[in-house]
């Protein structure tokens, strides 16, 4: 991983209960946008909000909005810490399921993302003490 900040985005299809974290790289050059929508780019989903009712309806039913009221932001936005930290418990639960039956395993997990990471509250450095990620102090 090279240590350029990328921001990490949190992904949501409620209509399919999915939620994904990807950095902007991901988003632009992986199929994250297939993987969680079923659509080959960002600049499809408006289309997908318009004439997929049942998708329509379930960001309508998730955020409390009225129908003309959808904007992508609500489905692709920057992640907060607390959503991270989420992502974490579930990088954990994963990996303690993998290592079950295993005694004396100390878990580990590796660094999701690069090093250095952008989120809503600011800039963050991935601490290889606690696996998580540490609000960056100014020097």
């Amino acid at each position: 991983m090279n240590n350029s900040i990328e921001t990490v985005y949190i992904l949501e299809n409620p209509e399919k209960k999915i939620i994904r974290f990807a950095t902007g790289s991901q988003i632009r050059y992986e199929d994250v946008i297939k993987e969680v929508y079923g659509v080959a780019s960002i600049q499809d989903l408006p289309m997908m909000i318009q004439f997929n009712k049942g998708f329509h309806d379930s960001i309508c039913e998730k955020y409390g909005i009225k129908g003309n009221n959808i904007s992508i932001d609500k489905l692709i936005r920057v992640a907060s810490k607390g959503e991270l930290l989420q992502f974490k418990n579930q990088l954990l639960e994963k990996t303690m399921e993998e290592v079950k039956g295993s005694s004396g395993l100390v878990v580990e997990i590796p660094c999701p993302f690069n090093t250095t990471i952008r989120l809503q509250e600011g800039i963050f450095e991935w601490n290889d003490n606690n696996f998580s990620y540490d609000l960056k102090t100014s020097a």
